[in-house]
């Protein structure tokens, strides 16, 4: 009797970061296929943080071009002065909680903040941009679990937050989540899909390492990827 075909493996730890790229943007192609959506339409946001410089500058030059960071000052200690270049047509992305004090030197960094939850946010980032002369680009986050422990505002309380944002002059292109470790992310990721159609928003940055095809399925425009590609993390 023949011998049965071996089962697809995992990805090997020791797989390279452009072997990694590679196979996840294939994934995110394959998962759009399978939607039904168009080709290409997913970023997939590099998470940097914790990386080192060499390993971050091979993601580059494997053709990462958009990158997420947590924090504002290990970012500015990566891309600022003296750190790596952005590549051309590179993205830096707020994917971290925004303390207001952090606001100038965050709009002075980030090409978009993706994390605007609350009313004093709103009024930092449109002080900060005054100041910086630069007008930031937001995505509202949603605790779309309404896990106290989580940054977000609360899905019932999301319209006004945009509204009001928007109101303040805020350039809002869409939502952020980050589902509850524990339960099926499908629901959450509908949840923001419906609150950014009833708000005419496009942009869903939603889905990390383990559930980016899931993401995709639901209408993902950004997914967040760190520890699928780096490795995990020390």
């Amino acid at each position: 009797m023949p011998a049965s075909s071996p089962a697809p493996s995992a990805p090997s730890i020791v797989a390279s970061i452009p072997a990694r790229l590679d196979e996840a943007r294939a994934r995110i192609e394959r998962a759009l296929a399978a939607a039904g959506r168009p080709a290409n339409a997913v970023t997939l946001t590099v998470v940097t943080k914790t990386q080192t410089p060499a390993a971050v500058a091979e993601a580059i030059a494997a053709g990462a071009r958009t990158f997420g960071e947590n924090r504002v000052q290990e970012a500015r200690a990566r891309w600022g002065e003296g750190g790596l270049p952005l590549p051309d047509g590179g993205e830096l992305r707020l994917i971290g909680a925004l303390q207001s004090n952090k606001a100038v030197a965050a709009v002075a960094l980030f090409d978009v903040i993706e994390t605007l939850d609350r009313d004093g946010l709103v009024e930092a980032l449109v002080a900060a941009g005054q100041k910086v002369g630069r007008a930031p680009r937001v995505l509202v986050q949603i605790n779309t679990g309404a896990e106290p422990q989580k940054a977000g505002v609360l899905p019932g309380e999301a319209d006004g937050l945009i509204a009001r944002a928007r109101g303040a002059g805020l350039a809002v292109e869409g939502l952020m989540c980050i589902p509850p470790a524990e339960e099926a992310a499908g629901p959450h990721f509908a949840l923001l899909a419906r609150i950014a159609a009833r708000n005419g928003l496009s942009v869903l940055s939603m889905g990390m390492s383990a559930d980016f095809e899931t993401a995709v399925r639901f209408g993902a425009t950004h997914v967040r990827l760190g520890s699928g590609l780096f490795g995990p993390r020390a």
